[in-house]
């Protein structure tokens, strides 16, 4: 019964952001709310008086401290994926199933000392940068594909 309702449950319309240092390493954060040693872009949802690119901002802002940004690319495609059944239910209130997410690839050109992860509602409790390669190897599995599709867009964009 659980399940079949909640398959029913809608998508949360979010956004997704690749920040990519001079280096072109990208910003990963340790979420607050996960035990293990996975790591994940910033993200969030899209407010309703907001359009994809303002909820990108505002949630890096929301997530990371960082207001220095240069637009790359927006990804073309919505970006979707499914939560795992033991999260279903627990996660946004129970509202949704997954997210589909418009991500924005963004430079960083600020100072390091910009970034601050201990925000009044902190995800985040470490960050640091690494290679684009090494993303789909950090990610938690119900992202994974996301995160190969957006790996794949930077190495189109980075070459």
């Amino acid at each position: 019964m659980f399940l079949s309702k909640t398959k029913k449950l809608p998508l949360r319309k979010g956004v997704g952001i690749v920040v990519l240092n001079s280096n072109n390493q990208v910003f990963v954060g340790k979420r607050i709310d996960n035990p293990v040693n996975l790591w994940q872009m910033p993200q969030g949802g899209v407010d309703d008086n907001e359009n994809f690119f303002q909820a990108a901002c505002r949630e890096l802002k929301e997530e990371t401290g960082i207001i220095s940004i240069e637009l790359l690319k927006e990804i073309d495609n919505l970006l979707t994926y499914e939560l795992p059944e033991n999260l279903l239910g627990k996660i946004w209130k129970g509202k949704y199933r997954g997210q589909k997410q418009k991500w924005f690839v963004m430079k960083f050109i600020g100072k390091e000392n910009e970034i601050n992860i201990k925000t009044k509602n902190a995800e985040f409790k470490e960050w640091k940068w690494i290679n684009v390669e090494e993303l789909t190897n950090v990610v938690v599995k119900f992202k994974l594909e996301v995160y190969r599709a957006v790996v794949k867009e930077l190495k189109l964009l980075l070459n």
